[in-house]
């Protein structure tokens, strides 16, 4: 009965002035902005744009960092991005500079124009600029790591790529896909919202199949091993503003090592197994990761850049009924309230009572469902509304719902239905409540359906006459729900009656 339904449920953002504020707090644009306007034509860099080896310590004092190992590190990083970004630019050398070990000419470095996005630039301008910087993240995290690269480099400084079991597309596509599925557990009902993911759960979520009740070693070695990749690369994204991050506790490494020697399988493998029988300390020693509001933007923007459908709550609010009805068809309840109230903050209550009437018409098979969220839209309708869900009192397809909307606000003179609208509603009714299961969670339908058998003697007798596309689909799906043996019969036999009389 239902539409093609979006891929990925709708996200909650804040506005792109929040987003921007927290894109120019981020601790690596900071960094990178910071060295940008450090740098003037004296800067000495390579033909590749990078910073002599000379340069970073300097470069991370201008930072406020001690110039040793890690300082020059986060020198280096921040100096890519400004790079990356624009904020800084490489001059063509004119062949007058000063040559470099090797008797090759540098450019000189010159200020971005993109710089004076930083103080002038709109919202948007600045959420482009970080997500320039974001990329630049990405390709750090999805680098191979030095302790591999140590493991590959010659005599002479040469890096044997062709040793190192590194495929460059193959990482980006996994980082992807783990962004993709933390994404995913952020915004999904049920799903954590604000609350951090275990490290073990989202290494877990990609590697482990679906019907594996119990992982395999080999599975939890995988798992174990794809959770020590992610702990360096969510390390390196989280100064990006994408997540927030609390790694592996490195005593726990220690403890998987001894695991190891003793020939356990222990450690953070094991952690992919029943996590629920840890403490929550316990689980928290394994990493734990969160999307940030402006993480939950980025990955959002990559996951349209890359053909899927990521709708974010306010987006209809501009829109017509008709497009409300049907995009809050596939939401969450909290997430299809707060679109419906984004929708009619703006519009008149009696007007905007009309056009979701309007556009709850039909007879197509998505229509229940459009009329359920209609009903649903109402109830955050105030009184003004009354005169226009009055004037579908005598609508055979409308008169129900209506009933129901003055009845609850205890409105005067509102008439009984008719019995052939009374069953209408409650096919219709259950017809919407099928579709937004969508063949999940029945437990609520279930005491639905047997609610209305139990109020209606001979519900049955009278269903599988009522003139509704869905009535064989739904008294089918009674007798499947109904935990009365004699009553589902019934159904059975009322939906065999309905499919002969609609084929007639």
């Amino acid at each position: 009965m239902s539409p093609d339904r979006p891929t990925l449920p709708p996200v909650r953002l804040p506005s792109e002035a929040e987003l921007a504020r927290d894109a120019l707090a981020a601790p690596l644009l900071v960094r990178a902005v910071r060295l940008a306007r450090w740098a003037d034509p004296e800067t000495r860099v390579d033909l590749d744009g990078e910073l002599a080896e000379g340069q970073l310590a300097a470069a991370a004092v201008a930072l406020g960092l001690i110039p040793d190992e890690d300082g020059e590190a986060h020198a280096g990083e921040a100096w890519r991005v400004a790079l990356d970004t624009g904020l800084v630019e490489v001059a063509e050398p004119d062949g007058d500079g000063d040559a470099d070990a090797d008797g090759e000419v540098a450019g000189a470095v010159v200020a971005g124009e993109l710089l004076a996005l930083v103080t002038g630039g709109a919202p948007q301008d600045v959420l482009a600029l970080w997500r320039d910087a974001l990329e630049s993240a990405l390709a750090d995290a999805a680098a191979p790591l030095l302790d591999d690269l140590a493991d590959v480099t010659g005599e002479d400084g040469e890096i044997d790529l062709g040793a190192l079991d590194w495929d460059p597309e193959r990482e980006a596509d996994f980082l992807d896909a783990v962004l993709g599925n933390l994404y995913l557990l952020t915004v999904s009902e049920g799903g954590p919202a604000d609350a951090p993911v275990p490290l073990p759960a989202l290494a877990a979520s990609m590697l482990v199949p679906d019907d594996m009740r119990e992982p395999t070693d080999d599975v939890l070695e995988q798992v174990s091993e794809a959770m020590m990749r992610l702990d360096d690369q969510f390390r390196v994204l989280e100064p990006i503003g994408l997540v927030e991050y609390q790694p592996v506790d490195e005593a726990l490494m220690a403890e998987e090592d001894e695991e190891d020697a003793e020939g356990g399988a222990g450690g953070a493998g094991a952690a992919a197994g029943p996590l629920d029988e840890l403490d929550e300390e316990d689980v928290r020693r394994y990493g734990m990761v969160r999307l940030t509001p402006l993480g939950r933007y980025g990955v959002r923007a990559r996951l349209l850049e890359a053909g899927m459908t990521a709708p974010v709550v306010g987006e209809l609010a501009g829109k017509d009924a008709d497009a409300l009805l049907a995009g809050v068809a596939d939401y969450p309840e909290p997430a299809a309230r707060a679109e419906t109230e984004a929708w009619l903050a703006s519009r008149d209550p009696a007007a905007a009572a009309r056009d979701l009437l309007a556009a709850a018409r039909g007879a197509d098979a998505g229509s229940p469902l459009r009329r359920l969220h209609c009903q649903q839209a109402l109830t955050l309708v105030g009184a003004d509304a009354e005169p226009a869900v009055r004037e579908v009192l005598d609508d055979p397809r409308l008169g129900g719902l209506a009933r129901v909307w003055l009845a609850e606000r205890g409105a005067a003179d509102v008439p009984p239905p008719p019995e052939p609208m009374i069953f209408w509603l409650a096919v219709d009714t259950i017809a919407a409540q099928l579709d937004a299961a969508g063949g999940e969670d029945l437990e609520e339908l279930r005491d639905l359906v047997e609610g209305l058998t139990g109020q209606h003697g001979g519900f049955f007798d009278a269903a599988w006459r009522v003139d509704h596309p869905a009535t064989p689909e739904v008294l089918e799906a009674m007798g499947r729900l109904h935990r009365d043996k004699a009553m589902a019969k019934e159904a059975r036999k009322a939906a065999f009656k309905a499919r002969s009389k609609a084929g007639s």
